[in-house]
């Protein structure tokens, strides 16, 4: 694999197929959560499997970590959910500045990021360590984010339906899938499948989507470290494609000062359509 650095954003290539474009400094607006993200992520084929900015939401952005609540702040973009007046325009959204790299290459970046309020107040330390690795036919990112609370008292990780709305967990390592993805099929460890693994627990979900122009399909394996946080699933495949191991579903994740949250996160993109026994071989064979 090839990485290249240049104007805000690093590339990562392999035989040709430029793979994903990482931008860590997005020249975007404030009330869209300004936040290094992925986009667009490819297939060894060169299909993408990334949705970035999209009209109904311009604030998602192709594959990036988020938090629709953090205490009264919002670090995903947009509107807020409030509780009992459902969502609004608030003063509240913050960035997360990318600081510094202190590796950069395939098989090892590791960056430093500052999570800053919108009044400009540093809450989190974020380090952040992603390895990138193919084989015939898939790779692989490899995604771990160490989130130290800097500040001097605990933080509340939340998401909308923390604050009351029914079946919208977001929160964290999320993915917007391209327009032609709607409709595609989510599988789920223990036999598991479909939309309605909507805030269940599962140890690894795959969405397989179906590509325009081309006679392609492909197949995106998110499987969270089980030492990560208790977490549920954030799913859908209608109206739009969106996948999220949410650690704050239906409960909110405490952070105390001086503490660090850690999350490691492994996602596979494959060639074509994955059947279910080649995915939980994939996700049973993963060491932590």
């Amino acid at each position: 694999m090839k990485l290249a650095d240049g104007d805000g954003a690093f590339t990562v290539s392999e035989g040709g197929v430029e793979l994903l474009r990482y931008t860590y400094r997005p020249d975007i607006a404030e009330f869209e959560c300004p936040s290094p993200s992925f986009h667009p992520l490819r297939t060894l084929d060169g299909d993408v499997v990334t949705g970035n900015r999209p009209h109904d939401h311009r604030w998602h952005k192709g594959l990036a970590m988020t938090a629709s609540h953090l205490d009264d702040q919002n670090f995903w973009g947009g509107v807020s959910y409030v509780r009992d007046q459902g969502y609004q325009v608030l003063p509240n959204v913050g960035s997360l500045v990318h600081r510094d790299f202190l590796a950069l290459a395939p098989e090892r970046v590791v960056e430093e990021i500052d999570w800053v309020t919108a009044a400009g107040q540093k809450w989190i330390a974020e380090r952040r360590t992603m390895s990138f690795t193919a084989e015939p036919g898939a790779w692989t990112l490899d995604f771990t984010s160490e989130l130290r609370n800097v500040r001097d008292t605990a933080l509340e990780f939340g998401s909308p339906t923390v604050h009351g709305r029914e079946l919208a967990g977001y929160c964290g390592f999320f993915w917007r899938g391209p327009r032609s993805f709607e409709h595609g099929e989510v599988l789920a460890s223990d036999g598991q499948s479909g939309p309605e693994l909507m805030g269940r627990a599962a140890s690894w979900l795959a969405y397989l989507g179906t590509h325009d122009e081309v006679d392609h399909t492909s197949t995106l394996l998110f499987t969270p470290s089980p030492a990560n946080p208790e977490w549920r699933w954030f799913v859908r495949n209608s109206p739009y494609a969106v996948v999220n191991p949410s650690v704050a579903f239906y409960d909110p994740l405490h952070l105390g000062a001086g503490d660090t949250l850690h999350l490691r996160y492994r996602l596979l993109i494959g060639n074509g359509s994955w059947p279910r026994e080649k995915l939980d071989a994939r996700a049973s064979s993963y060491t932590w």
